[in-house]
């Protein structure tokens, strides 16, 4: 005799799934992180966007309206007034904005990755360190107490003295093994020439995205890794994780090599042992900047010049066991053969991809390179 599922079945009860109701305020919520973040931080940009959808695809109704939605966001604290040098009033997101959008990023590109093997961020290497292996050893003068295992350490004492009158002494006593964990600087290149957003494909965004769910992963599940930012056209310099939702292409070269500089000066200046580059870029070094100021520009294929500066900076930066990861927005066979030989000179690794995926190829070698690093 068959059962209904919502009838009680040997003490449990079946009932249909319903999904937790989302509010108007969440549906619109979701669409607006994702627009602010291709507007670079734009808000009036952002709601004219939205209004167009509203209009196209009628995401809100006379129950709740765009309006509802934008006073919702300032009572919420997602917006704020702001007044100009010039005395404007106008709206813009606040710090709570851009936090909302780095979690967004960061479940959109890390949150799809499989599950892999437990400890596939620590050492090898055993000792005093804070992640239990399951594996036992006898205890040794100077391990510490806390260590010790209990139970393992009175079966011994109950095996080797019996339970009639129970002792223990130090032969018994067993501590558990654990690994160490590895720390990571990591500095993260992004490319914001002009042929970020060349031909009608937009580049530059999927790259913020990954650069704020990378920031948002390190300083929430890594806080002792360090992860320093930095962007490259005719120049390089550092922007911090609060800029990235408004990061935007300029009229810019590429200056790989300004960019390695930077990324290589900011990583001598950490004490971790483990560091790392990551680069994404989707076109040819293009622009290096001379001794006295003036910069040597050619967009013209690869110039033997500005390409040799960059082997040389790999070189050294495999010198000082700094790898580089690069990951080539693009699949040019004349860019493949110069990235090969880049990460020749460096040892380091190469991907060439389109848009789709760089997030995930990134967080695996993120964490592959966390393990192997300390490996060697």
């Amino acid at each position: 005799m068959k059962r209904n599922v919502d009838k009680e079945i040997r003490g449990f009860i079946f009932n249909k799934y319903d999904a937790p109701e989302t509010s108007p305020f969440d549906k619109l919520f979701e669409i607006f992180k994702e627009i602010i973040t291709h507007t670079s931080g734009d808000l009036d940009e952002a709601l004219d966007w939205l209004k167009q959808l509203d209009e196209e695809y009628k995401l809100t109704n006379e129950d709740y309206t765009l309006d509802d939605f934008v006073e919702d966001l300032k009572k919420k604290g997602y917006i704020r007034e702001e007044i100009d040098d010039d005395g404007n009033g106008g709206m813009a997101i606040t710090a709570k904005t851009e936090r909302a959008i780095r979690q967004q990023a960061l479940e959109q590109i890390f949150g799809k990755l499989k599950k892999g093997s437990a400890g596939n961020h620590r050492t090898d290497q055993t000792g005093r360190g804070d992640e239990h292996t399951g594996d036992f050893r006898a205890y040794q003068f100077g391990d510490s107490l806390s260590r010790i295992s209990v139970t393992e350490s009175l079966r011994n004492a109950q095996i080797n003295h019996g339970i009639g009158e129970f002792t223990m002494s130090e032969d018994d006593l067993v501590v558990e093994e654990t690994h160490y964990k590895s720390q990571m600087s990591t500095v993260l290149m992004i490319d914001i020439s002009h042929s970020m957003i060349l031909y009608g494909e937009d580049r530059i965004t999927p790259a913020k995205k990954v650069a704020m769910a990378l920031s948002e992963l390190i300083t929430t599940r890594y806080p002792k890794d360090t992860l320093d930012i930095l962007v490259f056209g005719n120049d390089a310099w550092p922007i911090s994780i609060a800029e990235l939702p408004y990061l935007k292409v300029g009229p810019y070269h590429t200056n790989t090599v300004a960019g390695l500089e930077l990324a290589m000066d900011l990583l001598r200046r950490k004490r971790n042992t483990n560091k790392q580059i990551f680069m994404i870029t989707d076109g040819k070094p293009s622009c290096v900047r001379e001794r006295d100021g003036s910069y040597y520009k050619n967009s013209m294929g690869l110039d033997p010049y500005i390409v040799d500066k960059c082997y040389n900076m790999a070189r050294q930066a495999r010198k000082i066991r700094i790898p580089i990861t690069t990951f080539m927005i693009a699949q040019d066979p004349y860019l493949t053969r110069f990235v090969q030989e880049f990460t020749a000179a460096n040892q380091g690794k190469a991907f060439y991809t389109g848009l789709k995926g760089l997030g995930e190829m990134i967080f695996e070698d993120y964490e592959i390179n966390r393990k192997k690093r300390i490996r060697g």
